[in-house]
């Protein structure tokens, strides 16, 4: 029996030690004009490789993995890799084909035109 316990221990310390990855919701601001949506995600330390922006069907999402890379052994650490993540519903007047988006000091910004018929108009009244 003695050697059923050893044979136990060997695999439990062969086991591989995994952090899971931290999972956060970026902090958005949402700002609106007649031409477009503009949406500013807080993502610090995320390069610009590692991030995601799709819209489908009315949803937009916003994700992205910082990824620390570190030397030597960690005696503390508060600030370490992390996943952002965020779903939005965007309307329907929204310029798909003309969505683009700039990461300058770790904030996305999101420029979401509107489409031409979803622009307010003023309507010229003709006097008869």
């Amino acid at each position: 029996m003695a050697e059923k316990t050893d044979l136990t221990t060997r695999k439990e310390s062969m086991l591989e030690k995994r952090q899971e990855l931290k999972r956060a919701v970026p902090l958005v601001d949402v700002f609106e004009d007649d031409e477009e949506i503009l949406m500013c995600a807080d993502m610090p330390g995320v390069a610009k490789e590692s991030i995601s922006v799709n819209v489908d069907n009315g949803k937009l999402e916003i994700s992205g993995t910082r990824s620390l890379q570190t030397t030597g052994s960690t005696n503390w650490q508060e600030f370490g890799d992390i996943e952002y993540r965020r779903v939005f519903s965007v309307p329907q007047s929204i310029d798909i084909n003309k969505v683009n988006a700039e990461l300058k000091e770790g904030v996305l910004r999101l420029h979401l035109p509107k489409a031409e018929d979803a622009k307010p108009r003023t309507i010229k009244i003709s006097a008869l």
